[in-house]
């Protein structure tokens, strides 16, 4: 079979077994599991073995045309270059996991079919946008991912919040893509084709006319797409839906493609220092905002989704810094440890009854609960922080060298104020990392009051993929000499200055946590009463919704104040209650966008009900009335006729005689 034939199986299988599973899953629940697993495992060999026989070398393409279009032809296309390859592995992977993973997690969902369809079909639309080689094809997965996040973030539609985050994520998402399809009309009718081959080539004989706006316009659906700022806030509200939802989105499909996209056509973006300058502010303020952001968040899933939005920032800034290498390093090393963060909050959210870092670190032994969740999450961790040898680290400081590499003014495309951007933002993010990570693990499995709830076992399903995971999360680092080989050809190992400063800055932030996180304790151990009451006004966790669904009971009330030993109250002082909002920005987009919206929204409804209604019942009115006059004339007695036509002729006359006389 050839490499080609092997390629179009990769998105084809899963999306096969979501199409049996819609039609299937209800009519014959044995099939349900088999349909959600096998197809993506199969999907997940089958692109190990594409990636082999691609082995670094080079690229894999063909087309074939799909209808005449009279102008620039759309094309059914495949190209496969080391970062398709890889990248499809990756989500092979992490979508394996999860299908296997929610076998158990969602055993007693009565709309599990519909669930594992939907994590099938999400799939196969984000192998078809990586082993794309058309933008117009590349376009179907895209927008795939979005209506199928919609579904899968509101699975829980039972619940207000679940209801809201779905909608929200795909309007927002939404709204980055408007831009972003005039930006690929724009972009094709600039090259002549839509083909990234093409394009490429274009390119590089400095064949675009309009490259900044281009690029500018493609910037906003990936803004959208990857969770980046101003376009981020849709992310953490989407926490609403499964946690391994969560895992998938945040891991290897939905944000992942917007870097993945902006990888493949870095070129585009290259040919414009201003894009590249706006591509790194962008990557600055989410990294640095997003990590502040984190610290201050005492439910689980919105750190580690705030947690993924600095990180997707440091994957913009390696792209703002024409490093593609680095950027697919960090997105394979961090899908592998986000995943398994995730996965493994679920094992925990499962175990303590809820999602509240506060409730969980009044928990006595509950990492003697969940002992397979501790240890691989603390090696994703470890990995998040970038602590060597973890694979966090390797890929983290590829990113802050090719930084440095571009602020120094050596790199060929990339202006120095961008590496000097990424540069600080990202040793900044580095200490941020490490303090938001140390915070997490100190108040999950170092708990001081009662004994954790046994809500027993979890399922080996549950357990198995979270050692699975750990192995790249531990191991990933040591391809960085393998890796060049399939992509540009540029190293990925770690320089002095970078390695130095970007663990130096880990370091740093863990243990000032962890130092804050033991004064905090024994304050709070010698006041108890005032440091609960002192929090007494604040919101306190929430019980998942996946865990109400699953009727989980939560830890009793505890869960309904902050834990007064928060480290991160601490460091952030008064910034605390601004990041735990995430900086207001909601509210600014609410005030700015949302309440004129509907403001217009009420005008036109005035507008019609009280202007263009009145008309119409006005111009409907007066014939009636008319008619209702005309209708009391007409009883059907002659003699009234005859009185009415006497009555008639005498007023007739009476006028007549009137008029002659005044006339005369």
């Amino acid at each position: 079979m050839t490499t080609i034939t092997l390629a179009v199986l990769v998105p084809l299988l899963p999306f096969l077994g979501a199409l049996a599973g819609l039609l299937l899953g209800r009519t014959v629940p044995g099939l349900v599991r088999p349909l959600a697993v096998l197809p993506t495992l199969a999907a997940l060999v089958i692109a190990v073995l594409v990636a082999a026989r691609h082995g670094g070398g080079a690229d894999i393409d063909s087309a074939t045309e799909l209808t005449p279009t009279g102008s620039v032809p759309v094309e059914l296309a495949l190209h496969i270059d080391g970062f398709a390859a890889l990248v499809a592995v990756l989500v092979g992977v992490v979508a394996s996991c999860v299908q296997i993973y929610s076998t158990g997690y969602l055993r007693d969902d009565p709309r599990y079919p519909s669930y594992a369809a939907l994590v099938s079909l999400f799939t196969s639309a984000m192998l078809l946008v990586v082993y794309s080689g058309d933008l117009m094809v590349l376009l179907v997965g895209w927008e795939i991912m979005g209506i199928c996040s919609y579904f899968l973030v509101g699975h829980y539609w039972e619940t207000p919040e679940a209801r809201a985050a779905s909608l929200k994520a795909f309007l927002v998402t939404k709204l980055g893509d408007v831009p972003f399809l005039i930006g690929l009309f724009a972009l094709a009718v600039d090259a002549g084709s839509f083909r990234i081959t093409t394009i490429l080539a274009k390119v590089a004989d400095g064949g675009l006319d309009h490259p900044t706006l281009i690029a500018l316009l493609l910037l906003a659906g990936v803004a959208g797409k990857s969770a980046q700022f101003p376009l981020h806030t849709w992310l953490p509200d989407a926490m609403a839906g499964p946690t391994p939802v969560s895992a998938l989105i945040h891991a290897a499909t939905m944000v992942a493609a917007g870097v993945y996209f902006v990888a493949r056509l870095l070129p585009v973006f290259a040919a414009s220092s201003a894009a590249l300058v706006v591509l790194a502010v962008m990557a600055a303020v989410t990294m640095a905002g997003s990590a502040l952001a984190a610290l201050a968040q005492d439910d689980i899933k919105r750190v580690l989704a705030y947690s993924t939005i600095g990180q997707l920032g440091y994957l913009t800034g390696a792209l703002a810094v024409g490093d593609r290498g680095a950027a697919v390093f960090h997105l394979l090393s961090h899908g592998a440890f986000k995943a398994l963060l995730f996965l493994g909050a679920g094992v925990i959210i499962h175990a303590a009854g809820t999602n509240s870092l506060a409730a969980m670190s009044r928990m006595k032994g509950l990492r003697d609960r969940v002992p397979d969740a501790f240890w691989t999450m603390t090696v994703a961790l470890l990995a998040l922080a970038a602590i060597p040898p973890f694979s966090g680290f390797f890929s983290k400081e590829a990113v802050l060298g090719a930084a440095e590499h571009a602020a120094t003014g050596h790199s060929e495309t990339a202006p120095t104020a961008a590496g000097w951007i990424v540069l600080i933002a990202g040793l900044l993010t580095a200490l941020l990392t490490a303090a938001y990570a140390t915070r997490l693990w100190l108040l999950a499995f170092n708990g001081r009051g009662p004994e954790a709830p046994d809500h027993g076992r979890q399922p080996l399903t549950m357990t198995a993929v979270l050692w699975v995971l750990a192995v790249p999360s531990l191991a990933f680092g040591l391809t960085v000499g393998v890796l060049p080989d399939w992509f540009d050809g540029h190293s990925l190992t770690p320089t002095l200055t970078t390695s130095v400063l970007g663990t130096g800055f880990a370091l740093v932030g863990g243990l000032v946590t962890y130092g804050a996180w033991r004064h905090t304790t024994a304050l709070a151990a010698r006041h108890p009463m005032g440091a609960v009451a002192a929090d007494a006004g604040a919101d306190g966790g929430v019980v998942e919704a996946e865990a109400i669904a699953t009727h989980t009971p939560a830890y009793g009330d505890v869960a309904a104040a902050h834990d007064p030993a928060d480290p991160g109250r601490l460091l952030l002082g008064p910034l605390h209650r601004h990041a735990a909002v995430g900086f207001h920005l909601d509210a600014v987009y609410t005030a700015l966008f949302v309440r004129p919206v509907q403001a217009a929204a009420r005008l036109v409804r005035f507008l019609d009900r009280e202007v263009v209604d009145t008309y119409v019942r006005g111009a409907g009115t007066a014939p009636r009335w008319l008619g209702a006059a005309v209708r009391r004339a007409q009883t059907g007695n002659v003699q009234t006729y005859l009185s009415a036509l006497l009555a008639g002729t005498v007023v007739l006359a009476v006028a007549a005689v009137l008029v002659a006389t005044a006339g005369a």
